[in-house]
């Protein structure tokens, strides 16, 4: 029998004959080449990058990006072999989303990144930015997991959003997503104010208080401009896969219970560090300042908080990674999708490296791998898959 697997590496052997450079896809170009897949067909703009949604966001008073309001991920497996034929139906599909939905939270932002399952199945996984995930903390145990494909979608709507993932994975029709990939689960969740409260009922969060007006579980704003790094950074300049990006997506459960546990100033001081105070907390806009000096904080305070381990994790002097994070209620639990873009993976791994603070051990016998640790003592991270999101012109079967 010719497994998946077979079939795609025959594939993908037959396609390096032919001479391919960069991650330009023969299968995008030539169903981008039928009289009705022309790229700027599209009633409504679209941006070059897959990526590029922050030009389509609203700015809060500070002009701070405001993320949209409702996601789902529909995590994907191929059903077969890719042929010219997937790629027009997935180019079909996708300028479906986009004639039938503004580009923006009013309508739906999207994008199909492509997991390292895919790569290896193609035998390119050595030549993409990606690996396969990795286990980046001694306290967890994730699963480590290898998807060919993702379609993140985001909304204000979330029966928009429940309604377009519904559609592209009917089997009855040859022009939707779901005639490509089996649909192998979905991931959804929300952020913004009062939503972690509305959902905590759904979450079995129901005895927890979370503030009402609160945008994350945590009760804290998350996203200031200062903390994020910008589109452009986070884009691959040059090579193969020059214009896309990198994306990584980890499931964190969350313990409510403890957090709210700890006084107002004990969550300050594990969210942003123990030199803030709440009303500190409240005056900030679209920066998180610190002096960079964590040790000795840790030494002094006997704690350390998370903003300021992740804030050592920095290139010139700004952020490495673009969250795109969100809430969750899967499975009747608090949750965190934790989904970020980078130039390079090496950024988040940075990133995470710095939050566990393994090097500040020593310099407090309070502190350890967890206890007073930022806010590693209330998440286990349970999934961890990284993906390639390419330019919007070779998002149909990069490297084939």
């Amino acid at each position: 029998m010719v497994t998946r697997r077979h079939a795609l590496a025959s594939l993908a052997a037959a396609s390096g004959t032919v001479g391919l450079s960069g991650c330009g896809s023969v299968l995008s170009r030539q169903a981008a080449e039928e009289p009705d897949l022309e790229l700027d067909e599209n009633p409504h703009d679209v941006p070059a990058r897959q990526h590029a949604w922050n030009g389509a966001l609203r700015e809060d008073e500070h002009g701070n990006d405001v993320p949209a309001k409702h996601y789902r991920v529909a995590l994907l497996s191929l059903r077969g072999p890719p042929s010219v034929d997937d790629a027009r139906t997935v180019e079909r599909a996708l300028r479906g989303i986009e004639a039938d939905h503004d580009w923006g939270p009013d309508g739906v932002l999207h994008t199909l990144a492509w997991g390292s399952g895919y790569f290896a199945l193609i035998d390119a996984l050595e030549r993409s930015p990606l690996t396969h995930p990795r286990v980046l903390s001694r306290v967890d145990d994730p699963d480590l997991q290898r998807f060919d494909a993702a379609l993140v979608l985001a909304a204000d709507d979330a029966d928009r959003l429940q309604d377009v993932e519904r559609e592209q994975f009917r089997r009855d029709t040859g022009s939707r997503l779901g005639a490509v990939f089996e649909r192998t689960g979905t991931r959804t969740g929300f952020i913004g104010e009062g939503l972690p409260a509305d959902f905590g009922d759904a979450a079995g969060a129901d005895d927890v208080p979370i503030p009402e007006d609160a945008p994350m579980f945590t009760g804290f704003r998350s996203f200031r401009s200062d903390t994020q790094a910008s589109e452009d950074h986070v884009t691959i300049d040059s090579g193969d896969f020059a214009g896309g990006t990198t994306m990584h997506l980890s499931h964190i459960a969350l313990s409510l219970d403890r957090w709210y546990s700890m006084a107002e100033d004990e969550r300050v001081a594990r969210m942003f560090s123990p030199e803030f105070s709440s009303a500190d907390v409240e005056d900030l806009t679209t920066s998180v300042p610190f002096d960079g000096d964590v040790p000795s904080s840790v030494a002094e305070h006997g704690v350390a908080g998370h903003h300021e381990k992740v804030a050592r994790a920095r290139n010139d002097g700004g952020p490495v990674i673009l969250r795109r994070d969100f809430n969750s209620a899967d499975g009747r639990e608090p949750s965190v999708h934790f989904l970020s873009l980078q130039a390079s993976l090496s950024d988040f791994r940075h990133t995470r490296r710095s939050m566990n603070g393994w090097y500040l051990r020593d310099e407090h016998s309070d502190v350890t791998d967890r206890r007073n640790n930022g806010l590693l003592s209330i998440l286990r991270t349970t999934a961890r898959a990284n993906f390639y999101v390419p330019p919007r012109e070779n998002r149909a079967f990069p490297l084939l």
